[in-house]
């Protein structure tokens, strides 16, 4: 867990095994006794999901990896362009094709091969045209230069070892005026040294974390400007949480935050 590269081939080892559906522990709470089918969609409401939501998830989409509802703040338009970061199995982008209707487009971006796969496979069945999935790192985005109106991400930019690189493709790709709102975990504190170099806790978002401040801070370095918390909650008093009790006591210090910014027009 020392390096860049270690953290990137960890975390696309574990993803790749989830999308596969050979584990159960990834991003929220799903890494504490989590997942698809009913306890992924448990874990959806808890977050933030509406029941209109899920019911219009393709099967498979849901795999209960988020920590909140990034679209429930981005007002996305019809005939937008919205990007998702790290988009996994496609959950929040088939919601945003649905907002930006034919007129409009949805791009996802996964590191992991299997996740790409599997969000494509649930578009062809679900028979979603407006949306692409593609294979590239979110620090390095494979998105032209101001192509993009909203970018939205759900408890992913935890799992990158260069946020700051995250924040300015961000800016990068997004059109003036353009906005992110992003699901994210933020750390009321430090956490103890041996949560802080966990596998398990890294993968699990918790490890990842940047303090609140620090994270917000990097946000407004990379150019974004109004950048707002509009919402946030405990990650760590939640039912849908079992299992690791280490990780629960850790999650005390960690918030689930909404995060909302603009590129400068």
């Amino acid at each position: 867990m020392s390096t860049d590269p270690d953290i990137r081939s960890v975390v696309r080892s574990k993803y790749g095994e989830l999308a596969k559906g050979t584990s159960t522990c990834g991003c929220g709470p799903s890494c504490c006794g989590g997942g698809a089918g009913s306890a992924g969609a448990k874990i959806a409401e808890h977050i933030g999901y509406g029941a209109d939501e899920l019911a219009v998830i393709p099967e498979g989409a849901n795999l209960g990896l988020g920590c909140g509802n990034p679209l429930a703040h981005a007002a996305v338009k019809a005939g937008d362009v919205v990007l998702d970061l790290g988009s996994g199995a496609g959950m929040d982008a088939f919601l945003a094709a649905r907002e930006v209707g034919p007129a409009g487009r949805v791009i996802g971006v996964d590191m992991t091969p299997e996740m790409v796969e599997r969000a494509r496979e649930n578009a062809r069945r679900a028979g979603i045209a407006n949306v692409e999935f593609r294979l590239g790192e979110i620090e390095r985005l494979p998105v032209a230069d101001a192509s993009v109106d909203v970018i939205i991400s759900n408890c992913v930019i935890n799992l990158s070892p260069d946020k700051a690189a995250v924040f300015a493709e961000a800016i990068r790709v997004l059109k003036p005026g353009g906005r992110m709102v992003v699901s994210d975990l933020v750390l009321l504190q430090p956490l103890p040294d041996d949560v802080r170099h966990s596998v398990e806790a890294y993968v699990g978002c918790v490890a990842g974390a940047s303090l609140k401040a620090d994270y917000l801070w990097l946000i407004g370095a990379a150019g974004f400007r109004d950048i707002e918390v509009v919402e946030e909650r405990s990650y760590g008093d939640a039912d849908v949480f079992g299992g690791y009790e280490w990780l629960r006591e850790s999650a005390k210090m960690v918030l689930s935050a909404k995060v909302r910014a603009v590129k400068p027009s």
